[in-house]
């Protein structure tokens, strides 16, 4: 994931999109519920109504899903963030839980080039990247690419761990750089390009776990449980009945990258990126002042944590129709954003401590 650039302020006066006041607008909610302070200038800019234009298209995105996907608010909120920050998303949860569905939903809302891959221990990375072949035409002999499947806008790849470590590589490249290299050639993804897979528990037979490095490409790992009482009598008669609901577009790739760029000229008050830095390096053993982290956490989280929590915080903002993050934004993006980078020792799991316990106990001493 590309690093963070240093955007001023759209008010000129400070770097990175950072407030250092952090303070909350007139008749507004607590410090923790509010952005940076706006001003004169940052109010009459042409980006806060971009900005604000943007909230409301979001609204219509995910009103979209909604009316499709029952039941997991918060796993539709926490993809159209991991989309809207330019980033990979990684599903985990059982079979049948509307996985494969929202991914579908989400290409033809987003108006995205969708392909799939349903990944099995016998699958190849020339299945995913493509391959080269062999041509004789006019009496003359050359190689040609055949593109594969990784070649589109939103690549679904389905249950990703049950495919050998070899064949996870392959997409090591296509997530971080956009691009894949076959023979010797580099070949450029289209953009923008998404990866959203999904994961099967990894106590069921037959699957791998992904290694560190393909973990850390993922924006957000995002659990999918099952849904409330309520929402599942809803989808069950929603489902079963003569007339399913239908995704209707509501943006187009075009739309999409420009929501990205102007994503990244949202303010950040400093109590917030403060907020993040202390949760990204309090989680790591070397710089952790908890004795719980020192003593349990084998490895943490490195920077890219830290920049997939400060886009997620501004995305997550956005999807609420607010114009800067909050406190409340890295609370509640603290564990999608850190639990698939960082490990507990087998003593910790021997003694029942998880990674979320971790996480949400560096969330209280930030907060």
């Amino acid at each position: 994931m590309p690093a963070d650039p240093a955007v001023s302020d759209p008010a000129g006066a400070h770097p990175a999109g950072v407030d250092p006041a952090g303070a909350h607008p007139a008749g507004a909610g607590p410090a923790r519920h509010a952005g940076p302070a706006r001003s004169p200038a940052f109010a009459a800019s042409p980006v806060l109504a971009e900005i604000e234009a943007l909230a409301e298209r979001l609204a219509a995105a995910r009103a979209a899903v909604g009316r499709v996907i029952l039941g997991q608010e918060a796993v539709v909120d926490q993809t159209l963030i991991t989309l809207l920050s330019g980033g990979h998303a990684l599903l985990v949860g059982l079979p049948g839980l509307g996985k494969s569905r929202l991914v579908e939903t989400l290409a033809v809302v987003l108006g995205l080039a969708a392909r799939r891959i349903q990944f099995t221990p016998d699958l190849m990375p020339p299945d995913i990247t493509g391959s080269e072949v062999l041509d004789e035409a006019a009496g003359r002999r050359a190689f040609r690419f055949v593109p594969g499947p990784v070649f589109c806008q939103l690549l679904m790849a389905d249950e990703i761990n049950r495919a050998s470590p070899r064949t996870q590589s392959a997409l090591l490249q296509a997530m971080q750089e956009r691009r894949v290299s076959v023979g010797g050639t580099d070949h450029a993804l289209p953009a923008p390009f998404h990866v959203l897979a999904t994961q099967n528990p990894i106590e069921q037979e037959g699957t791998y776990p992904l290694p560190e490095a393909q973990l850390d490409r993922f924006l957000l790992q995002i659990d999918v449980g099952y849904p409330a009482l309520g929402a599942e009598r809803a989808m069950l008669l929603a489902t079963t009945g003569a007339v399913e609901a239908a995704a209707e577009p509501v943006l187009d790739p075009e739309g999409l990258l420009a929501a990205q760029r102007l994503l990244r000229l949202v303010p950040v008050g400093e109590a917030v990126l403060e907020a993040i830095l202390a949760l990204v390096r309090g989680a790591r053993p070397e710089t952790a002042a908890d004795e719980v982290v020192t003593r349990h956490v084998a490895w943490g989280p490195g920077p890219r944590a830290a920049q997939a929590l400060m886009l997620a915080c501004r995305a997550r903002a956005l999807l609420d129709g607010r114009l800067a993050p909050s406190l409340d934004d890295v609370a509640a993006l603290a564990r999608p954003a850190l639990r698939h980078r960082m490990a507990v020792s087998f003593a910790a799991r021997a003694e029942g401590i998880t990674a979320e316990a971790v996480i949400d106990r560096l969330v209280e001493r930030v907060g």
